[in-house]
């Protein structure tokens, strides 16, 4: 295979990170993605600083789940969403989009497509309490993520990361 037929994504050893639809704040809401079928994320207590809480909604069904990270449920989330799944939802609307969230989430809004209006229709639709193990991957990627954070800016390679190509690098 020669490098011609490799596309320019296939080339790098970088992936293409989406910009955040508007800035927002970290304290609240530190950690929050689209994945595994669910909006998914690390929202910060607000009564205690030490505390944060792994929350969730299933795409398609709404099912939701939110525990702390020492895996106790959330006081908030008996029968409907918790504030902190609310945080969430507004956060995710910031950094990719209300659109985006609804397309994943296949939430149907009608004309307007903001946050309130997306919790809203998820809510309405009654959804149960969901599957609450994936909390500790949720939260393991959160403190990768910080992890990476921690470290001195550098050009040098990541060891974790040397199973990537290196630029310009053919696949045989």
């Amino acid at each position: 295979m020669g490098d011609g037929a490799l596309s320019v994504w296939e080339k790098s050893s970088t992936v293409r990170v989406v910009p955040s639809a508007r800035p927002r704040k970290l304290a609240k809401v530190p950690f929050v993605e689209l994945a595994d079928g669910r909006l998914q994320g690390v929202v910060s207590s607000g009564s205690d600083i030490g505390r944060v809480y792994v929350s969730s909604v299933a795409a398609s069904t709404y099912a939701f789940s939110c525990s702390t990270n020492n895996n106790r449920p959330c006081g908030g989330a008996r029968g409907s969403f918790c504030n902190h799944i609310r945080a969430l939802v507004g956060e995710a609307v910031l950094q990719y989009g209300a659109e985006r969230v609804a397309r994943y989430l296949r939430v149907e809004t009608g004309e307007s497509v903001d946050a309130p209006a997306l919790t809203s229709a998820m809510t309405a639709a009654r959804p149960g309490a969901g599957d609450a193990s994936a909390a500790a991957q949720v939260f393991s990627r959160f403190l990768r993520q910080l992890a990476y954070l921690e470290l001195a800016p550098t050009t040098a390679p990541l060891p974790e990361m040397h199973w990537f190509p290196t630029t310009g690098a053919v696949a045989a």
